[in-house]
């Protein structure tokens, strides 16, 4: 069935959602992990920053990048489950269409990506990448929502 399985991680507890389906999933069918995770370099913070302060953070953002990486690359070894860790800087665009040609650069026949499940007015001014993603990918892609919040104790 599936083989080889993208999986895009930022370090958000949805991301990690995604990761963990994604492991269980690896798990029973034999495939090999392939975790993306995409330096954004367009925020407007890092816009309007000096040349040598952007520097500076893009540095510290490729060093977070590998930590991701490596941390999701023990959490799939534990699991006996084979990965293989891609880090892309993004100068321009959209994070979607980084993660639609990686799975196709990479030979990827499933993409696992965690979602916010966001609606109404957050939707519209955050966008989701997960959804552009699923109109996009030629390959599969499933979905996996957020935990649910914690119930509270009152």
């Amino acid at each position: 069935m599936y083989k080889r399985i993208l999986v895009p991680i930022d370090g958000s507890v949805t991301a990690n959602r995604g990761l963990e389906e994604a492991i269980r999933l690896a798990t029973g069918l034999h495939a090999t992990l392939v975790l993306l995770h995409v330096v954004n370099e367009r925020p407007a913070v890092l816009e309007t920053a000096s040349a040598i302060a952007f520097d500076e953070v893009r540095r510290q953002m490729l060093k977070e990048g590998d930590k991701l990486l490596g941390d999701a690359s023990l959490w799939a070894l534990d699991a006996g489950v084979t990965s293989e860790a891609v880090l892309k800087e993004l100068p321009a665009g959209r994070i979607a269409d980084v993660i639609v040609a990686e799975a196709a650069h990479t030979a990827c026949d499933l993409i696992v990506i965690g979602t916010h499940g966001r609606r109404g007015m957050s939707r519209l001014l955050l966008g989701s990448d997960a959804e552009l993603v699923v109109r996009e990918s030629p390959v599969p892609v499933m979905l996996v929502r957020r935990p649910p919040p914690e119930a509270s104790s009152t």
